[in-house]
C-alpha cells in the first residue's frame, strides 16, 4: 500500500469538507438567515444531563479508540494491505466521522447545557450525517461485490480488485456522496424557516423540512428519489453478489468455502443491521415523526447511533482473526514500549 497515496486521499478527503463548510456558510449569507435552532431532544435530557453525557463521552472514546487502532493495524500491517482491509479501514474512519459529527457534540451539549445550534452548524452537521450514512452504504456494496470477485473469479481477482483500484473506488464513492448529499443541502437553504424547534438530538434535512414555512415539493422529491434509489439499488447488488457467491461456495473445497461464508456471514450481519437502524430512523419521518413523543424520538435516534457506530468495530474486530490478531500485537508493543 502506497502511504504517501494514502496521506494524500485523507488530505483530500479533509479539503473536501473545508469546502463544504465554506459552501454552507456563503449559502447562509446568501440567503440572509441568521438564526439559531433549539434542540428540544437535548432539553429532555437535562434532568440528568451529566450521565448522559459522561455515558455518551465514554462511548465515544471507546469508539474512537477501537476505531484508531484498527486503522492504524491496517495501515501499518503489510500484509493487511489488500482491498478488503482497505475497504474495512474505510468504514472505520466513515464511523469516526459520524461518531465525533454527533456522540462528540452531544456529549459536549449535555455537559455545558447548550440546546441550540446555529443554522450554519445545524446545516454542516446534517451534511455529515447523511454523507457518512450514503457512505455506509456504498462501502458495504462494494464489499459484497470484492467478495463476490474474490470468490467466483479466484484467478482474475488480483487484477480486477487491486488496492490502486479499491482506492480509486472510495475516491469516486466520496466525490459522488458528496454531490448528491450537499445537493440535498443546498435545497434547504432556500427555504424559509418558521419554527426553531428541532425534536431531536440533531439535525437532518428531514428535521429542517418540518420547520419551513415554503413550498418542500422539490426537496421531498429529491430526497425521497435519492433514499430509495440509494438503499433499493445497494440492497439489490448485495443480494445479486451473495446470490452468485453462494452457489460457487457449494462447488469449492470445504475449507475454502468455511473461509469464504465466515467473511461473508460478517457482512451481512453488519450490513443488515445497519440497514435496519437506518431505515428505522429514516421512515420515522417519512411516516410522519409527529405521533411519536420527543422522548421516543431521542431514544431511537440515540440507539440506532450507539448500535450504528459501535457495530463495526465491534464486529470486524471480534470475527475477523487476521484483523484481531494483529491489533492485539500493535496493541501489546504499544503498551510495552
Amino acid at each position: 500500500m502506497n502511504k504517501c497515496f494514502l496521506t494524500s486521499f485523507f488530505i483530500f478527503y479533509r479539503f473536501l469538507i473545508l469546502v463544504e463548510v465554506q459552501s454552507l456558510n456563503k449559502m447562509e449569507n446568501a440567503s440572509k438567515i441568521n438564526t439559531y435552532l433549539v434542540l428540544v431532544g437535548i432539553m429532555e435530557m437535562e434532568h440528568l444531563r451529566h450521565l448522559y453525557a459522561t455515558l455518551a463521552l465514554i462511548i465515544y472514546i471507546v469508539t474512537m479508540i477501537m476505531c484508531s487502532m484498527m486503522v492504524y493495524t491496517v495501515w501499518s500491517e503489510e500484509t493487511l494491505h489488500e482491498p478488503m482491509y482497505i475497504f474495512i479501514g474505510n468504514l472505520l474512519v466513515n464511523a469516526m466521522t459520524a461518531n465525533s459529527a454527533v456522540l462528540l457534540k452531544l456529549g459536549i451539549d449535555l455537559l455545558f447545557n447548550f440546546n441550540t445550534i446555529s443554522l450554519t452548524g445545524c446545516l454542516l452537521q446534517a451534511f455529515c450525517v447523511q454523507s457518512c450514512a450514503s457512505i455506509e452504504y456504498f462501502t458495504f456494496t462494494v464489499m459484497a461485490y470484492d467478495r463476490y470477485l474474490a470468490v467466483c473469479h479466484p484467478l482474475r481477482y488480483p487484477t480486477l480488485m487491486t488496492n490502486g483500484r479499491a482506492f480509486q473506488i472510495i475516491f469516486v464513492e466520496l466525490i459522488f456522496v458528496f454531490a448528491v448529499v450537499g445537493t440535498a443541502v443546498s435545497l434547504v437553504t432556500r427555504l424559509s424557516l418558521c419554527g426553531m424547534n428541532i425534536n431531536t438530538i440533531a439535525c437532518e434535512t428531514f428535521t429542517l423540512l418540518h420547520l419551513a414555512c415554503g413550498d418542500t415539493t422539490v426537496n421531498n422529491i429529491y430526497g425521497t428519489i435519492l433514499t430509495l434509489t440509494m438503499i433499493v439499488g445497494c440492497i439489490l447488488v448485495v443480494i445479486y453478489c451473495y446470490i452468485r457467491t453462494v452457489l460457487v461456495c457449494l462447488k469449492i473445497s470445504a475449507e475454502s468455502r468455511q473461509k469464504a461464508i465466515h467473511t461473508m456471514v460478517t457482512h451481512i450481519v453488519t450490513f443488515s443491521t445497519y440497514l435496519a437502524t437506518t431505515l428505522f430512523v429514516t421512515f420515522r419521518y417519512r411516516l410522519g415523526s409527529g405521533s411519536l413523543s420527543v422522548v421516543s424520538q431521542v431514544f431511537i435516534y440515540i440507539t440506532c447511533l450507539i448500535i450504528s457506530v459501535l457495530m463495526n468495530p465491534l464486529i470486524y474486530g471480534i470475527r475477523m482473526e487476521v484483523l484481531r490478531i494483529k491489533m492485539i500485537a500493535k496493541f501489546q508493543k504499544i503498551c510495552w514500549t
